[in-house]
């Protein structure tokens, strides 16, 4: 997959060619999915992402509507998502595993 880099509002984000589907991403010609290696299920939608990171002690931002943003306290970690959940990518999948290494995993769909 390929993209261009785009700074808006502070905030950095690849935006991909192929939009992904919801829920998966496409990379290397393969689907994947965000698992929540806990319970096992694939996050589905940002509601039961929500969930789990509040769980794990983030907290949501609403400042920009166009982006779901979540915050750690005492950390400078910020988890910034596309508002739409088919613009889900595998790059946003991977920021949240290198941010919560025991809690998620990325596989192959």
């Amino acid at each position: 997959m390929s993209g261009v880099w785009v700074f808006k509002n502070g905030v950095v984000r690849l935006v991909e060619k192929q939009q992904a589907t919801a829920g998966t991403a496409v990379a290397g010609g393969r689907r994947k999915a965000l698992v929540h290696t806990p319970s096992g299920q694939v996050v589905s939608s940002y509601a039961a992402l929500e969930a789990r990171l509040t769980a794990l002690g983030w907290e949501r931002y609403y400042e920009d509507p166009s982006l779901f943003q979540f915050h750690k306290r005492g950390s400078l970690d910020l988890i910034s998502l596309p508002a739409d959940f088919a613009a889900f990518s595998s790059v946003h999948m991977y920021d949240i595993v290198v941010k919560n290494r025991d809690s998620f995993r990325v596989v192959d769909a």
